[in-house]
C-alpha cells in the first residue's frame, strides 16, 4: 500500500511520507556526545516529536546509547503539586519506554523518593542501570508552570553533575520556549535566579521549517510511489504558501492527492494548490484552530493588531515578541522586522477576527452583481457607502481588535461580496501603514487600500494617494479605492462623515476616495 501525507501525530516511515528529520538538527549528534543538557524549542506541528523518536531509534540501534523521548505533559494538571505531577510523569514514562526499548534496555522500577525529588531520582537510577550511557529528551516540558516547573528544573540542575554514571549522558528539553522562558513560566524567576543545568547561550537548538528543495524531496515521494507528479509550479506555490511550515505542506498535499486530483495520471498545478488553500483555510484544522486560540491572549494581540493596521510595535515586551515568534504566527523576515509566519496563517488571522462581525451582519442585496453575474465596482461601492452608514457604527462593538475595528467591519463586508464566488487578498505588515486587498470575482479585479487618520496626524490622502499607485501597478490597474477612516477625536457619527470624492494618483491612476 502507498504511504500518506500525514496530518496527525508522529510520522512513521513505513506508513508517512518524511524526510529525514536529522537534516533540519544540524549539531545535534555533536551535543549528545559531548555529554550535552541543551533545549529544543520550535513551534506546534513542526515535528518535533517525529524528529525526538526517530533520533532516539536511530541512537539505540546503532548501539551506542539507549535513547527514549518521554512527555512532561501529563504533569500540567498540577502545576502546584509536584508530587502528584511526578507520579503521573512517570507512570507514562514507563509506558512509553516500554513502547520504544527492547526488554533488556527497559528502565529499572523507579526508586521510592519524597515528593519533589521524583524526577531527579528516577533518572539517576535509570542512568546507573542502563547498560550504556542514557540519553533523554523531555518532550512537552513547557507544558508545565509554578512550583511544578520550578521543582522539576532544580531536580535537574541538581542531577546535572552526576552524569554521565549517576545521571543521563545527555538530557533535551523539548517544548515551544526557549530555556529562557521557563523562568517566566515558574512563577518566580528569582527564585531560579540566573542559574540553570543548561549552557543556555550556546546549547539551544531549534528545528527549521522545510525548505523549497524539500517540499519539493517530500512530494517526489509520492510521484514516486504512484506516478502521480507535481508541476515545478506547483512546487513553488505549495512553498510559498507555507513557507515550509511542516503541518501545512503535508495538509496541502494530502487535500490534493487525497481529495482534490485523485487521478494518479493527472499533474498537481499550482491552481489546484490554490484550491487546497481555500479549503484548508475554511476546514481551519485542529492545529489551525489551536493557533487562532492564541489571538485573544493580550501578547499576542499587542503583536498582530499594529500589524494589521501597518503600524509599529511600540513598547511591546521582547518576552512578548519572542512568544509569537516561538508559538509560529509570526517569523523575524530575511531583511529584518516581523511578518506573519506565511500566507496561510495571513488569511486564517484576518478571518478569525472577522468571524464575529460576519456573523453580525445584516442581509445585504446583491446588487453590485451585472446581470450576466460580473461585479460592477461602481454599485459595489453605492452598496458599500450604504451599508457603513446604515451598520458601520454598531458593527465596529462587534471587532474583537478595536484599534483595527473599521479595517475588520469592511474586511467582513467583502467577505459577503465574494461569499465563495471569488477571493480577497491581503498585504499587511509591521511599518507599511495601511492594509492593502484584491478583491476578485468573476473575471473582475478590485484593489483597495485602507488608512487611518488618527489624533496629532495630517490628512494621510496624500501618502495613499502615492501608496495606492505603487499597489495598482503591480496589479495592473488603472483604478482603485483608497478608504480612509477618520479616528480623531470629536468626529461626527459614521453616518454623517461617510462621503466619497475622487482623486488621482501620482502617475494618473483614477481613485475613489472614501472618507469614513
Amino acid at each position: 500500500m502507498p504511504r500518506w501525507f500525514n496530518t496527525g501525530g508522529p510520522c512513521n516511515p513505513d506508513d508517512h511520507y518524511m524526510l529525514p528529520p536529522e537534516e533540519r538538527l544540524p549539531g545535534v549528534r555533536d551535543l549528545i556526545d559531548r555529554k550535552a543538557c541543551f533545549v529544543l524549542y520550535a513551534p506546534r506541528q513542526i515535528g518535533k516529536t517525529t524528529s525526538l523518536l526517530t533520533l532516539a531509534q536511530a541512537l539505540t540501534r546503532e548501539g551506542r546509547y539507549v535513547a527514549v523521548r518521554v512527555s512532561m505533559e501529563v504533569g500540567a494538571p498540577f502545576p502546584d503539586d509536584p508530587g502528584a505531577a511526578e507520579l503521573a510523569m512517570l507512570s507514562e514514562w514507563r509506558g512509553l519506554a516500554g513502547s520504544q526499548l527492547p526488554a533488556e534496555l527497559q528502565p529499572p522500577p523507579f526508586p521510592d523518593a519524597p515528593p519533589g525529588e521524583r524526577i531527579g531520582a528516577a533518572l539517576g537510577a535509570w542512568a546507573q542501570a542502563a547498560p550504556r550511557p542514557l540519553v533523554v529528551f523531555l518532550d512537552e516540558i513547557d507544558a508545565l508552570r509554578d512550583i511544578t516547573l520550578l521543582s522539576v528544573l532544580r531536580q535537574l540542575r541538581s542531577g546535572y553533575p552526576g552524569r554521565p554514571h549517576g545521571f543521563p549522558h545527555a538530557l533535551a528539553l523539548v517544548g515551544l520556549r526557549d530555556v529562557r522562558d521557563y523562568k517566566v513560566a515558574s512563577g518566580d524567576s528569582d527564585r531560579l535566579g540566573t542559574s540553570s543545568p543548561f549552557n543556555i547561550k550556546v546549547e539551544s537548538l531549534t528545528l527549521r521549517n522545510f525548505t523549497r528543495d524539500e517540499v519539493a524531496a517530500l512530494v517526489a515521494q509520492h510521484t514516486a510511489e504512484t506516478g502521480q507528479g507535481f508541476q515545478s509550479s506547483a512546487v513553488d506555490r505549495a512553498f510559498e504558501l507555507t513557507q515550509g511550515q511542516p503541518w501545512l505542506v503535508n495538509a496541502l498535499a494530502r487535500q490534493l492527492v487525497d481529495v482534490l486530483v485523485k487521478d494518479r495520471a493527472q499533474p498537481i498545478t499550482a491552481a489546484d494548490v490554490d484550491r487546497a488553500k481555500e479549503i484548508l483555510i475554511e476546514r481551519q484544522d485542529t492545529h489551525l484552530d489551536s493557533l487562532v486560540e492564541r489571538l485573544r491572549e493580550p501578547r499576542i494581540r499587542a503583536v498582530i493588531e499594529p500589524m494589521l493596521a501597518g503600524g509599529t510595535l511600540g513598547d511591546v515586551p521582547e518576552d512578548d515578541r519572542r512568544f509569537a515568534v516561538d508559538l509560529g504566527l509570526v517569523r523575524r523576515a530575511a531583511e529584518g522586522g516581523l511578518v506573519i509566519a506565511n500566507p496561510i496563517y495571513r488569511e486564517i488571522i484576518v478571518r478569525q477576527l472577522t468571524s464575529g462581525v460576519r456573523d453580525s451582519l445584516p442581509r445585504i442585496p446583491a446588487t453590485w452583481l451585472t446581470p450576466d453575474g460580473r461585479l460592477d465596482a461602481d454599485r459595489l461601492l453605492d452598496a458599500f457607502l450604504s451599508f457603513w452608514r446604515q451598520h458601520g457604527e454598531p458593527l465596529l462593538g462587534a471587532a474583537p481588535y478595536h484599534e483595527i475595528a473599521p479595517h475588520l467591519v469592511v474586511m467582513a463586508f467583502l467577505h459577503r461580496v465574494v461569499n465563495g464566488g471569488g477571493t480577497i487578498e491581503r498585504e499587511y505588515a509591521i511599518g507599511r501603514g495601511r492594509m492593502d486587498l484584491c478583491v476578485r470575482y468573476a473575471g473582475e479585479t478590485l484593489a483597495i487600500e485602507l488608512k487611518v487618520w488618527r489624533d496629532g496626524r495630517p490628512d494621510p490622502l496624500a501618502e495613499g494617494l502615492a501608496q495606492l499607485d505603487e499597489y495598482l501597478a503591480g496589479l495592473g490597474l488603472q483604478r482603485g479605492w483608497l478608504i480612509l477612516f477618520d479616528q480623531r477625536s470629536g468626529q461626527p457619527p459614521i453616518a454623517e462623515r461617510t462621503r466619497r470624492e475622487h482623486a488621482s494618483t501620482p502617475a494618473g491612476r483614477e481613485v475613489v476616495v472614501v472618507r469614513a
